[in-house]
């Protein structure tokens, strides 16, 4: 008895997040052979947010951000979602790992 009741009180709990999330302030995120568009992405500071990412190109990528703590890797045609918390006023950059040369980003918070 106690798994069952255990199992329905964390399906309460996420069926509960999901209103909160579908709130957030979302903003996408193109990778396309080893550049990103758009390369700067102006969120509002203080906000939590989402960044949609797909990447349209040929190779895998890579996202990955040292300041805001996020990595993510994503086969051609793959897509994903990060959360972000409210970050400060700032500029945070990202960029493609697996190609580094070309694929630099910035999310700015104002």
């Amino acid at each position: 008895m106690r798994p069952l009741l255990m199992t329905v009180t964390a399906a309460v709990l996420c069926a509960a997040a999901l209103p909160a999330l579908a709130d957030l302030p979302t903003f996408r995120l193109v990778a396309r052979d080893g550049t990103f568009e758009p390369a700067e992405i102006v969120v509002p500071a203080g906000t939590k947010f989402r960044l949609e990412i797909e990447n349209t190109g040929k190779d895998p990528i890579e996202f990955e951000s040292s300041e805001l703590r996020k990595e993510k890797v994503l086969a051609p045609g793959a897509k994903s979602t990060l959360v972000f918390q409210a970050l400060g006023a700032g500029r945070y950059r990202f960029f493609d790992e697996f190609h580094e040369a070309t694929g630099q980003g910035a999310i700015i918070a104002r």
